[in-house]
């Protein structure tokens, strides 16, 4: 039995950070690394869907991750997402994240094309392969990628030694079990829909990768305490507080994540940019969604210190 502690717990999907030409900007990634590893979380997603990583070339890519394993120094589990849209482009960062020793790589199916399950499997597996000393996560999004996880591809992919769990964002609370039932101990289920934090853990999930997670970490951190403790009527009133936060984060004009980057600079005085079209950025009337949510999170958090 494999040896998942370091990967239980609350990992913050780490965000896009831009310069002021919307390049990548080095210090804004370092700055953001050291803000989760101060917060005290597991770990971190680097370059997935909350980084913006379709709209970002290989070199973009290479550069985010090498930034962030500049800052983080050992403290926090670091887990790469390395699939794009072509196998090629994807078994290349998979050996640039293993040449810089994180602790897992994670890749989506290819996405437009349907593609037949055996397609899909040679797709991760060549992957992998291209970083043989790398634990994989499978990240199972189908509401974006097309194509779901299904029991006979999740088989599948466990022939393979360094598959150690999914990464799983479907809606459906009960696929985390079926993995969970289907895997066993050997293999770590993580909770994707931030909405349904602690329902995910409740029925299974050891650890939770979310795109809001960052905005607001303390109160992640303090959801996962509640649930291990059994407080689970707290967990609740504090789940329906976050969700009211994350409905506004997403009310703007702009893009959630151009929304997120802004609450961050007024909280935590972090200068990460925009974010890199075709997503939008915030109009001159989001700034007080921004300020709203800033706030929200802002009272909530002190509100679990009373």
């Amino acid at each position: 039995m494999r040896d998942l502690n370091k990967y239980k717990g609350v990992i913050p999907a780490f965000y896009a950070c831009y310069d002021e030409k919307g390049e990548i900007s080095p210090g804004g990634v370092q700055a953001l690394t050291r803000y989760f590893a101060d917060k005290g979380v597991r770990g971190v997603y680097v370059n997935g869907s909350s980084g913006e990583c379709i709209y970002q070339s290989v070199e973009d890519r290479k550069l985010i991750l090498e930034n962030v394993m500049k800052a983080a120094e050992g403290r926090l589990t670091v887990i790469a997402h390395v699939a794009c849209n072509n196998t090629r482009d994807s078994m290349e960062l998979a050996r640039h994240a293993e040449s810089l020793g994180v602790d897992a790589i994670a890749a989506i199916p290819p996405i437009y094309f349907r593609l037949p399950e055996h397609a899909i499997a040679k797709y991760w597996n060549d992957i992998s392969s291209a970083a043989p000393n790398t634990d994989f996560v499978i990240y199972n999004i189908p509401q974006l990628a097309g194509v779901a996880l299904t029991m006979n591809l999740f088989a599948e992919m466990r022939k393979n030694p360094r598959v150690i769990g999914v990464k799983n964002s479907s809606m459906p609370v009960q696929d985390i079990q079926m993995f969970k039932q289907e895997g066993g101990e050997d293999y770590i289920i993580f909770n994707g829909p931030d909405e349904q934090f602690i329902s995910g853990l409740a029925i299974g999930a050891e650890g939770g990768i979310g795109g809001t997670y960052g905005a607001m970490p303390e109160l992640f951190l303090t959801l996962e305490e509640y649930v291990k403790a059994g407080e689970l009527e707290k967990a609740r009133k504090l789940q329906y507080k976050v969700n009211e936060i994350i409905y506004k984060l997403c009310s703007a004009h702009g893009n959630m994540y151009g929304v997120i980057k802004a609450v961050l600079k007024i909280n935590e005085g972090l200068e990460l940019g925009g974010v890199r079209e075709p997503l939008t950025n915030l109009i001159e009337s989001d700034k007080a969604v921004v300020r709203e949510a800033a706030q929200m999170i802002r009272d909530t958090v002190d509100g679990q210190k009373v």
